[in-house]
C-alpha cells in the first residue's frame, strides 16, 4: 500500500467508518492504494500487519481514541481527530506523503531515520492526547451504560419499586434485571478510569486506573464520574513518572520486575492514596455539579435546552458535542433520566432535518446528497448524528446554525415536558422505555422540521447561485419568462408592420 491509516471514535459506530470511507475514496481518486484499520465498537477490523506498516510511505491517524501510534515509528505521520478524516481526507493524504511531514518517533523509542529527515517525538499535542485519552475511556464505558440503563429501565415495567422485596410491587424477575443492570452501571466508573489510564500509559496505566476507579466508585458513594476522569489521568501520569524513575534499570534484565511488581504495586499505592485523600472533596464537587444541572431542568428548561441543543449540533460528535453527551451519561448513571432526554433529542434532530430538507427541495441537492438525506431518516432514528456531517460541511457558516436552531427547539420542548429517557443511545429503538414516547417523537420532529426548512432555503439559495433550477426557482423563472413573452408581443407586431412586403419573382 502507498499509505496506511487508522480511524476510531468514542462510540465506534459511525465516525470511524465514515472516516475510513472518505480516506479510501480520496486515495482512489488520487490513484493511490490505502489500507484503513478501523477501531469500532466491535473491535479492530482490518488490522495492519508489520509488513504493511514497513512498506507504507506515510500514515494517517484520524481518531479520537488511542490506536497505538508507537508502532508507526519511523514513518511520516499525520495525527488528527476523526472529524478531520471525514472533512478533508485528500489534504491529510497529501500531508502524509509530503516530504515536509516529520517522521514520527515515540518517546523513548527507536526507529531508523534517514539523514536529513525531520523527526518529532510525539504524534499530537498535549490537548489532543488529553482528549483522545478521555474518548478511549468513554468508548469502553459506553456499552456498559447502555446495557445497564436499558435493563434497569425494563425492570420498571413491573413498577418503580419492583426491585424492593418490602414493596407490594416486588417482582423477582424485575429485581434480577435491576441487579444485573446496576452491576453493569457500577462498572462504568472503574472502566472509564482504567481506559483513560491505558491511553496515557498502556497496560500498567490500565491496572492502576482500574484500582483508582474502584476507589472513586466506592460502592456508589464516591466521587463517581468526575473522580474517574481525574483518577484515570492521575494513574497514567503516575506510571509515566515511575517509568522515568526506573529508567536506569535496563529493560532486558528488569522488564518483568518493573511490569509485574514495581509499576502496579507502587502505582496503585501512590495513585490510590491520592484518590483516597481527594475522594471526599471531589464527591462534594460532583454532587454539587449534578444538583446544579438538575436544578436547571426545573428552573430554566429553556436556557438549558438552548445550551444543550447548540452544543450537540456544534460539531456532531466532536469535543463540544461529547461534553454535553458525557454530562448526560454521568447524570444517567445517577438515576437522572431527564437530562439525557434533551441530549438525545438534540442529537436525533439534525439527521432527520436533512431528510426533511431533501424532501422539501430535492432539486437543490445532487443525487448522492438526496440518497444520504433519505438514509439519514434511519440513522437519525437510531441516534446516529454523524449523517448530518456532510450537509454541515457543505456550507458550515449557514448550515450549522440551522442545525442548532432545530436541536435547541427539540431539547427545550423535551425539558419543558419533563420527558425521561433511560438509555444514552438507541434513539427511537428505546421508545418503549420512554415515559412520554409520542410527545418526545413529536418534539424531535418539530425541531427537525425547523432545521429542515432552513436547510432547504439555504440549499435553494446556493443552487440559484450555481445556476441550478430548484422546484421553487423553476416556477419563478417560468413566471418571469411568461411576463417577458407578453410584454414582447406588441413589440413584435409593430416590428412586423414596419417590415417591407415580401417581393415575388
Amino acid at each position: 500500500y502507498d499509505l496506511i491509516a487508522a480511524t476510531g471514535c468514542a462510540t465506534g459506530i459511525a465516525h470511524t467508518y465514515m472516516a475510513q470511507e472518505a480516506l479510501e475514496q480520496a486515495a482512489k481518486k488520487m490513484g493511490l492504494t490505502i489500507k484503513v484499520e478501523t477501531h469500532g465498537q466491535t473491535g479492530v477490523d482490518d488490522p495492519l500487519t508489520q509488513e504493511e506498516i514497513s512498506g507504507a510511505k506515510g500514515v494517517v491517524i484520524a481518531s479520537d481514541i488511542d490506536v497505538d501510534a508507537d508502532r508507526f515509528a519511523g514513518k511520516p505521520l499525520v495525527n488528527v481527530p476523526v472529524a478531520a478524516g471525514i472533512r478533508e481526507p485528500a489534504k491529510l493524504i497529501q500531508e502524509a506523503l509530503s516530504s515536509d511531514t516529520a517522521v514520527f518517533m515515540p518517546k523513548g523509542g527507536k526507529a531508523t531515520v534517514e539523514a536529513g529527515e525531520k523527526t518529532e517525538t510525539s504524534s499530537a499535542g498535549i490537548g489532543n492526547k488529553i482528549y483522545t485519552s478521555l474518548m478511549n475511556g468513554v468508548s469502553h464505558m459506553l456499552p456498559l451504560v447502555v446495557a445497564g440503563g436499558v435493563l434497569i429501565a425494563i425492570s420498571f415495567f413491573w413498577g418503580i419499586y419492583s426491585a424492593d422485596p418490602k414493596n407490594a410491587q416486588y417482582n423477582q424477575f424485575a429485581a434480577m434485571l435491576n441487579a444485573v443492570g446496576g452491576a453493569a452501571m457500577g462498572l462504568m466508573v472503574p472502566v472509564l478510569a482504567a481506559y483513560i489510564g491505558e491511553a496515557v500509559a498502556k497496560r500498567s496505566g490500565l491496572i492502576v486506573g482500574m484500582a483508582v476507579g474502584m476507589i472513586a466508585y466506592n460502592g456508589g458513594n464516591g466521587s463517581g464520574f468526575l473522580g474517574a476522569i481525574v483518577g484515570g489521568y492521575m494513574a497514567g501520569l503516575v506510571i509515566l513518572l515511575l517509568q522515568k524513575a526506573f529508567a536506569f534499570m535496563p529493560d532486558r534484565e528488569f522488564r518483568g520486575l518493573k511490569a509485574i511488581f514495581l509499576y502496579p504495586v507502587l502505582g496503585v499505592f501512590i495513585a490510590g492514596s491520592i484518590m483516597f485523600l481527594i475522594n471526599t472533596p471531589m464527591k462534594a464537587m460532583n454532587l454539587g455539579l449534578m444538583a446544579w444541572l438538575k436544578g436547571l431542568e426545573s428552573s430554566s428548561p429553556i436556557i438549558l435546552g438552548i445550551v444543550v441543543g447548540v452544543m450537540c449540533a456544534a460539531d456532531f460528535g466532536g469535543p463540544i458535542n461529547k461534553a454535553a453527551y458525557l454530562t448526560g451519561t454521568a447524570l444517567l448513571a445517577q438515576g437522572n433520566y431527564f437530562f439525557m432526554a434533551g441530549v438525545s433529542a438534540a442529537c436525533i434532530a439534525p439527521p432527520l432535518a436533512t431528510t426533511i430538507s431533501v424532501l422539501l427541495n430535492p432539486k437543490a441537492y445532487n443525487r448522492d446528497e438526496r440518497s444520504a438525506g433519505y438514509v439519514n431518516a434511519l440513522l437519525g432514528s437510531t441516534h446516529i448524528t454523524e449523517g448530518a456531517i456532510p450537509f454541515a460541511a457543505k456550507n458550515p457558516l449557514m448550515n450549522i446554525p440551522a442545525f442548532m436552531v432545530g436541536s435547541a427547539i427539540a431539547a427545550v420542548l423535551t425539558y419543558m415536558s419533563r420527558i425521561q429517557v433511560p438509555a444514552p443511545h438507541g434513539g427511537f429503538i428505546v421508545l418503549p422505555l420512554v415515559n412520554k414516547p409520542f410527545l418526545w417523537v413529536a418534539w424531535i420532529l418539530v425541531g427537525a422540521a425547523a432545521s429542515g426548512v432552513l436547510l432547504a432555503m439555504i440549499a435553494g439559495r446556493s443552487a440559484r447561485k450555481r445556476g441550478v433550477k430548484t422546484g421553487v426557482v423553476e416556477a419563478a423563472l417560468a413566471t418571469e419568462a411568461a411576463d417577458d413573452d407578453v410584454a414582447a408581443a406588441p413589440i413584435a407586431v409593430d416590428d412586423a408592420r414596419n417590415q417591407p412586403a415580401p417581393t415575388t419573382d
